[in-house]
């Protein structure tokens, strides 16, 4: 296991997570540098000052609109019609965000009191920071190397990302629960970063199998079980024999490590 000091606090971490030479990227045809140095994390509640910044500024209000209230049926509709899209066309983020807004209640719930449980947790759920493009400024945060949002920058820039482009909850009425799912949606990139996973099909897919583990949200095994459909014999043997045993190996941590939800990336 590897632990991160945070001032009087630390929280851990999976080594598998973590170490360079298990993690999956190693058999990928693309090469990542942007995780071959150890990377220093410090959330904690305890250990964080009050008038500390974010590397992206002072968190965000929320601002949720008022969700679409849908009764049992139109739910149920609505699951159907954006698991039909999404079979069709992988590709569509707005069938499979709607899919896991209608189908998250109980893993929200999970994700919720998880996070509730834990200082951190409770830091970011009272702070609900939210990632938007306008409070970036990429170029200084790659004049800090060595730091989260350095490798954050590196990664955005290199792959031509934009912050803006995770989509917004639409189906999911409790308010809590909403920042949640946002949370879980706009923490994506973050996993890519701390991983070293490549956004190629297949490092997706290793994602994809790293959230379901960590999160329990139905629309990361549809998502992580029909993108496999999309990949060639080769393809499908590297994520059977290297991707998806590192995710369960990560996931058997789960319960002894800090869950991903539960670091405030944005203070690294």
């Amino acid at each position: 296991m590897s632990t991160f000091k945070a001032g009087n606090a630390s929280f851990r971490l999976s080594a598998v997570l973590l170490d360079i030479s298990k993690r999956p990227l190693r058999f990928e045809k693309v090469a990542s540098p942007i995780l071959t140095q150890k990377l220093q994390f410090s959330s904690s509640a305890a250990g964080t000052k009050k008038d500390k910044v974010p590397f992206y500024g002072r968190p965000a209000p929320p601002s949720f609109s008022e969700a679409s209230s849908l009764n049992f049926l139109q739910r149920v509709t609505v699951a159907l019609h954006s698991a039909t899209t999404a079979l069709a066309d992988p590709e569509r983020g707005d069938a499979v965000a709607a899919l896991g807004d209608v189908t998250g209640h109980m893993a929200l719930m999970n994700l919720h009191d998880i996070m509730k449980k834990d200082e951190t947790g409770r830091l970011i759920l009272q702070d609900r920071p939210l990632i938007h493009n306008a409070a970036f400024d990429f170029d200084e945060l790659e004049k800090k190397p060595g730091t989260f949002g350095h490798a954050y920058a590196t990664f955005m820039k290199g792959h031509g990302f934009d912050p803006d482009g995770r989509s917004q909850v639409r189906f999911v009425q409790d308010p809590d629960l909403a920042y949640v799912m946002l949370r879980y949606r706009q923490c994506h990139d973050f996993w890519h970063v701390l991983t070293g996973l490549p956004p190629t099909v297949v490092g997706e897919l290793g994602i994809k199998w790293l959230e379901l583990f960590q999160t329990g949200l139905p629309v990361a095994a549809l998502s992580a079980t029909v993108g496999s459909l999309r990949l060639s014999v080769e393809e499908r043997d590297l994520l059977n024999q290297h991707y998806l045993p590192w995710a369960i190996r990560v996931g058997k941590h789960n319960s002894k490590c800090t869950n991903l939800m539960n670091v405030y990336y944005e203070k690294e």
